[in-house]
């Protein structure tokens, strides 16, 4: 029997960067619409819901036709806020699904094929959470700490994430360390195993975590296994209002 997945879409009002970030006009519909339509069209999701605390998003999703769920506004993270999701249609008597997949609600223009792409590394049954890497072409980008790194070992298993270069090349010069290595950075879509996703949400915070203020630095602290497939779909996270800009070509 195939797996059955569930796409979960966090959702934040408060933003210290763009507060009512989701809920911006982009040529006539809102990012979070956006989002949830691409989603949609993704052909390994068999459910999509946003989740958000707050009521603004909430009625916008629902006036629009789209399906959301209320969550704590405790959460620190998209996996946790996407692990109520699951625990509460688990109560509620839903068909349990397989597989949970986190979508970042700040990519208006996500394709759905990454969706794919990131579900189907949990075919293997030894994958444990997937999500996708793409080689970094500006060299400008190894320095630039917003854009996370990656390494990988022979199996594409992600050994470490990091704000900071990795690997480190000594003794050369930095404008050459593109043309002697190729970079990955880290595209944020996670698929998780139902099962997997409830016991990492349990775990304590660790110190490289803390230190990079990255969530899967825990997972793989505590011995989990994240599998990793380069996508060269170009992405457009929006942090900021002036990232808007970005979306020129897109519309």
């Amino acid at each position: 029997m195939p797996a059955t997945t569930l796409g979960v879409i966090p959702a934040r009002y408060e933003s210290s960067r763009f507060p009512g970030k989701p809920l911006v006009i982009i040529d006539g519909k809102s990012m979070i619409m956006r989002v949830y339509e691409q989603a949609l069209k993704s052909k390994m999701l068999d459910k999509v819901i946003v989740a958000t605390d707050d009521d603004r998003i909430f009625n916008h999703v629902k006036e629009n036709g789209g399906e959301v769920m209320m969550t704590s506004a405790l959460h620190v993270s998209g996996s946790s806020r996407i692990g109520e999701v699951a625990e509460k249609l688990s109560v509620l008597g839903v068909c349990p699904y397989d597989v949970v997949m986190n979508i970042q609600g700040d990519e208006p223009f996500i394709d759905p094929l990454q969706i794919d792409l990131a579900v189907s590394l949990l075919q293997n049954p030894d994958s444990q959470i997937g999500t996708l890497i793409m080689k970094i072409t500006d060299n400008a980008d190894i320095f630039n700490p917003n854009v996370v790194k990656v390494v990988v070992d022979n199996a594409n298993n992600a050994m470490y994430f990091s704000r900071s270069p990795i690997p480190y090349f000594r003794g050369l010069a930095q404008e050459n360390w593109l043309q002697n290595h190729d970079y990955y950075r880290h595209i944020g879509l996670y698929a998780f195993r139902t099962s997997i996703l409830k016991t990492i949400l349990d775990l304590p915070p660790v110190p490289f975590e803390i230190a990079e203020s990255l969530e899967q630095l825990r997972w793989l602290h505590h011995g989990f296994k994240i599998s990793t497939a380069i996508t060269d779909i170009e992405t457009v996270g929006i942090d900021v209002p002036a990232d808007l800009l970005k979306l020129t070509n897109k519309i």
